[in-house]
């Protein structure tokens, strides 16, 4: 399929999106495995950000970080007045009235993007960063943004066989399917221990212009999950929804996809 990216820059997105999700950073040689590309073309890239500051090389272990100019430019973005500004007052709310975490994330290929998070007041709690990225297919979030596309573009995404998380995950991607089929018929994702155990989410995607450009969700965990409870956590997010998208045909949208 014709691509209109451009390759050099494309894998400079990628090198940042690579560390920006390695704990321990990665070897030029790790690098370059990742992006399937010899060193020779990834080292002139490498050595231009390192430069920059948007990553630094650690001499004692030759291993490459995450750097400094990139905080720069999220503090630039995050001062601005913003849509995701808006999201995150009513992120604020969706916690006071459930008790409990929620996430905002965006599609970052067939990956979840968490790009912001309200943490519940309760001492035991979800246990998650912004900047983290989880598969698509088991995760609220990213069902609530895949539940509106069409079979083609989802297994364009995935494998046939998709990797178990835990005993629930879904596994395939029939199974993928018709769990998107009842999203579609619920109106709101759900997700019973899939990607970490004692963990659930139920999701509803932010749409503008007809389409889902972001995901917002509550998180559960599962000693403190109830029918009841999923029932008015389902109603907080569809409120939520309603105010959000809202706000998105008043003044537009400055993120996402």
């Amino acid at each position: 399929m014709a691509t209109t990216e451009h390759r050099p820059t494309e894998r400079v997105l990628d090198i940042l999106e690579l560390l920006s999700n390695s704990e321990e950073g990665m070897t030029l040689t790790e690098l370059a495995k990742a992006l399937n590309a010899p060193k020779s073309s990834i080292m002139p890239l490498v050595h231009t950000m390192t430069a920059r500051n948007f990553i630094y090389m650690q001499k004692d272990t030759l291993r490459y970080r995450i750097g400094v100019a990139t905080y720069s430019v999220g503090v630039a973005y995050n001062n601005r007045k913003t849509s995701l500004q808006f999201i995150q007052q009513e992120m604020n709310n969706i916690t006071a009235l459930s008790n409990e975490t929620c996430q905002l994330g965006i599609q970052s290929r067939n990956m979840v993007l968490y790009i912001a998070k309200k943490d519940s007041p309760q001492p035991i709690r979800l246990m998650s960063s912004v900047g983290k990225q989880l598969p698509l297919y088991c995760t609220g979030l990213g069902r609530a943004l895949l539940a509106y596309k069409s079979e083609e573009e989802i297994r364009s995404l995935f494998p046939e066989v998709l990797t178990a998380y835990t005993p629930h995950t879904i596994a395939t991607i029939n199974d993928l399917l018709k769990e998107l089929e009842l999203t579609r018929q619920r109106g709101y994702a759900v997700e019973h221990e899939e990607t970490n155990l004692m963990v659930n989410c139920i999701a509803v995607s932010l749409d503008y212009n007809n389409a889902p450009i972001a995901a917002l969700s509550i998180s559960i965990p599962t000693f403190r999950i109830s029918e009841s409870k999923e029932k008015k956590a389902v109603q907080i997010l569809w409120e939520a929804k309603q105010h959000i998208e809202t706000h998105f045909k008043m003044y537009g949208v400055d993120f996402g996809n």
